[in-house]
């Protein structure tokens, strides 16, 4: 018998919970990480049966773009490097 959409996602978002360690509150967090897992694997299915889905230009800015030192990278703070002063002494 073949697997109901609503049953995937009810697997994948209980797979998901486990593989986390069993957290309390996050269960509507798992089912919609499932529900969007599904809809790209509906949305791959689709586009191998001779839909063809068009991928976005990327923009020379986007792709060369680098996160600067101390700067927000995914909700994680990167510590600029510290700064080391030289001091000449005197002859």
């Amino acid at each position: 018998m073949a697997e109901t959409r609503e049953e995937w996602i009810k697997k994948r978002a209980y797979a998901l919970w486990e593989e986390e360690g069993y957290p309390t509150g996050r269960d509507s967090i798992h089912w919609e990480q499932a529900r969007h897992e599904r809809e790209a694997l509906e949305g791959s299915a689709a586009s191998s049966n001779g839909k063809q889905a068009k991928p976005k230009p990327k923009s020379a800015a986007t792709a060369t773009k680098r996160a600067a030192p101390g700067a927000k990278t995914n909700g994680v703070v990167t510590p600029a490097p510290k700064r080391t002063a030289s001091r000449k002494t005197a002859p």
